[in-house]
C-alpha cells in the first residue's frame, strides 16, 4: 500500500496522504496487460475490508485474481515523499515482515497449478529481501515454471534498508534466483557490490559492458537488461537503457525528459523488454521500445504503467502531440 505525501510537502509538513496499492509485481502484470497479455499476482492478501480495497485496485488494472489468497491482517505500507530539484524523493517501509504476505506459507498457493498457466513468470529482489518463507516460495516456484517450460524474470531491485546483513545477507540468495533466470535486469553496481564481481575499468559504461557478460555466462543467462540514469541541473531526467543477448549488447537512445513521478519507471521498462522478446522484436527494437516505456511512466502519476504499445511506439517515433482529438 503507498501512502503518499501530496506535492512535495515532507511527512512532517503534511496532514493527509494519498493511498494506492503497488509493488514491483503489480506494476509488472498491469503494464502487461495493457501491451496485450493476460497478467496475474501471486501474493496473499488480508481477508478484511483492506484486502478486499486491494484486490478492487488491482482488478481495474486488469490484473486476475486467479492466484489471490486471503488471510489474516495486515498489508505492507510505504510512505512516499516527492523530491525537488536538489532533494531526493523518500520511501520509507513500514509493518513490512508482519504482513500476510510475509507471513503466509508455501502451502497457501497452488504451485503447480500456477506453473501449469505460466508463460512468463516474474521476481524481484524486494520480495527476496522479506523473509525465509517468502524466499522459500519463490524459488520452488521459478523451479516448477522452468520444469513446465515457462520463461524466469528477475529484476535484482536491490534495497539496502530492506537487508539487515547488506550484500553478504543478499549475494547467496541472489545467486539462486540469477542461476534459474533467463532474463534478468540488473546493471554493473548488482555486479559489483551485490555479487562481489571485479572490474579493472573505471567508467560505468566500462564496467557495464565488462561484468555483464560474465555474469551471462557464468548463470547461464539468455538476456540481461537494464539502464542508466541521471538528473541533471534543470531537474530533467536522463535515460539510457542497454540489454545483452547473444552476447552483443544494444542500447537506445538517449534520452532526456521532465519527471511527474519517477516511482514505476524501471518496471515499465521491464514491461518493455519482455513485451519485446515475446513479440519477437529485434534487440534493437527491444531496447528502444522498453527505455521509451520507463520514460513514459514518469509522466504518470502513481507507481502503474499505464501505456498501450501504440502509446509508446508514439513516443519511440519522437511524436509530441499538444492535444489528440
Amino acid at each position: 500500500m503507498r501512502l503518499q505525501v501530496p506535492g512535495y510537502e515532507l511527512l512532517a509538513q503534511a496532514n493527509t496522504l494519498q493511498y494506492s496499492f503497488s509493488g514491483t509485481g503489480v506494476n509488472v502484470a498491469s503494464a502487461m496487460t495493457k501491451l496485450g497479455h493476460d497478467g496475474y499476482l501471486v501474493t496473499k492478501l488480508p481477508d478484511n475490508p483492506l484486502g478486499d480495497a486491494a484486490i478492487s485496485f488491482l482488478q481495474r488494472l486488469g490484473i486476475g485474481k486467479d492466484f489471490i489468497s486471503k488471510g489474516g491482517k495486515y498489508i505492507g505500507m510505504y510512505f512516499l515523499e516527492n523530491g525537488f530539484g536538489q532533494r531526493s524523493s523518500r520511501v520509507t517501509y513500514t509493518n513490512r515482515l508482519e504482513s500476510t504476505f510475509n507471513t503466509a506459507d508455501i502451502s497457501d498457493y497452488d504451485m503447480d497449478l500456477i506453473a501449469e498457466h505460466t508463460d512468463v513468470i516474474h521476481f524481484c529482489g524486494i520480495t527476496l529481501a522479506m523473509t525465509d518463507k517468502v524466499r522459500e516460495s519463490m524459488k520452488v516456484l521459478a523451479k516448477k515454471v522452468k520444469e513446465k517450460g515457462g520463461i524466469v524474470c528477475f529484476d535484482c531491485n536491490y534495497r539496502p534498508s530492506l537487508w539487515d546483513g547488506g550484500y553478504a545477507e543478499a549475494k547467496p540468495h541472489y545467486e539462486d534466483m540469477l542461476s534459474l533466470a533467463d532474463i534478468v535486469m540488473m546493471n554493473e553496481k548488482d555486479a559489483l557490490y551485490i555479487l562481489g564481481m571485479k572490474t579493472e575499468r573505471v567508467t560505468r559504461e566500462e564496467q557495464l559492458q565488462d561484468l555483464i557478460p560474465k555474469v551471462a555466462e557464468k548463470y547461464n543467462i539468455q538476456t540481461i537488461a537494464g539502464t542508466h540514469r541521471g538528473i541533471n541541473k534543470d531537474n530533467t531526467h536522463s535515460l539510457l537503457g542497454y540489454m545483452y543477448k547473444d552476447r552483443t549488447f544494444a542500447f537506445s537512445e538517449k534520452m532526456t525528459f521532465s519527471v511527474y513521478d519517477r516511482i514505476g519507471a524501471g518496471d515499465a521498462y521491464t514491461s518493455g523488454i519482455l513485451h519485446g522478446e515475446l513479440s519477437g522484436f529485434s534487440p534493437e527494437k527491444t531496447v528502444q521500445f522498453a527505455a521509451s516505456a520507463g520514460m513514459l511512466a514518469c509522466t504518470i502519476v502513481g507507481d502503474t504503467p499505464m501505456s498501450t504499445e501504440a502509446e509508446i511506439l508514439s513516443a519511440m517515433s519522437g511524436m509530441i502531440e499538444d492535444i489528440k482529438r
